[in-house]
């Protein structure tokens, strides 16, 4: 199954992340990967990972929730919960998007803003000099 066939024919929104979270299943835990939450489920990731139909308890910091492995497919996981998450259950386990830095990289420009007087000396200076002599010139 290739990663875009598990993101079709989907009921609810899912949010992306990479989160570590961890699934319970009959008091051993196992440290997964988040890949996705959404009111309704989650893609986990990770090298031991249930086998299909399991029963398990999804955790992720406050947020504790019953469940069942719907599939599994090499290190992904998709995980049905026993009941809807309210929007804010969702949001709180998702991260703000950080600002976007509006990067401005155009070069200065000489003719752009006035020099100041030491900027003219050493600009004068520097066209005034004459060349330094290279070795083998």
């Amino acid at each position: 199954m290739d990663e875009s066939s598990i993101t079709q024919n989907r009921r609810s929104n899912r949010s992306p992340v990479l989160l570590s979270a961890k699934l319970s299943m009959g008091g051993e835990e196992l440290s997964v990967v988040l890949r996705n939450l959404s009111s309704e489920g989650a893609l986990v990731e990770g090298p031991q990972l249930p086998v299909e139909g399991s029963a398990t308890v999804f955790k992720r910091n406050d947020l504790s929730v019953a469940g069942r492995v719907v599939w599994v497919e090499r290190r992904l996981a998709g995980i049905a919960f026993d009941r809807k998450l309210e929007p804010g259950e969702v949001l709180r386990q998702v991260p703000r998007p950080r600002q976007k830095f509006d990067a401005n990289f155009r070069r200065p420009g000489l003719a752009c803003q006035p020099l100041s007087d030491s900027d003219r000396k050493m600009l004068e200076t520097w066209m005034t000099q004459a060349p330094v002599a290279r070795p083998g010139d």
